[in-house]
């Protein structure tokens, strides 16, 4: 499950975004819109595709709220922004400290996954969550959308403990 901690480089990314929650969940929608229009986006650095969302409020298993407003986007990383299609946006994901998850199986089998992370994990590592940076995961070749033999990578934003 959990793979390695990884400090990333600014990365240039192109999509959609929605405001949604977690108990009125747009996400589907957002991809049915992005999906057929990835292929207008002509400098794509690969076929990988990220979904990633923005907690405006502290994020949590613990402080967990269904309702709690999170942007989220359907997103793909591109060389630069000379050319943004209409419709979509760009978007900067800055650099810094993520851990990273491998998830396998259906997407419905995550929340699993993120109580493995936030509840054993992250209270058991030298870390904690950054909530000041964007959370994602990374939808490559493996990833099957709800598929038993799926995998994604689950990139969580975190800092050191002693520094806060």
């Amino acid at each position: 499950m959990y793979l390695r901690t990884e400090i990333i480089f600014e990365k240039r990314l192109i999509g959609n975004r929605v405001k949604t929650s977690f108990s009125d969940d747009k996400t589907r929608k957002l991809w049915q819109n992005f999906m057929p229009r990835r292929k207008d986006i002509l400098n794509r650095l690969s076929a990988d595709l990220i979904s990633l969302q923005i907690y405006y409020e502290s994020f949590g298993i613990c402080e967990f709220n269904p309702a709690i407003e999170f942007e989220k986007w359907a997103l793909t990383e591109v060389s630069d922004f000379t050319e943004v299609p209409k419709n979509m946006e760009s978007f900067i994901l800055t650099e810094g400290l993520y851990a990273v998850f491998l998830h396998k199986n259906a997407i419905n089998t995550a929340e699993d996954t993120f109580k493995y992370i936030f509840k054993i994990w992250i209270p058991n590592s030298e870390y904690h969550l950054d909530n000041k940076r964007p959370h994602f995961e990374v939808l490559g070749e493996q990833y099957k959308n709800n598929d038993i033999t799926s995998e994604e990578e689950i990139w969580i934003p975190i800092k050191l403990k002693h520094n806060h």
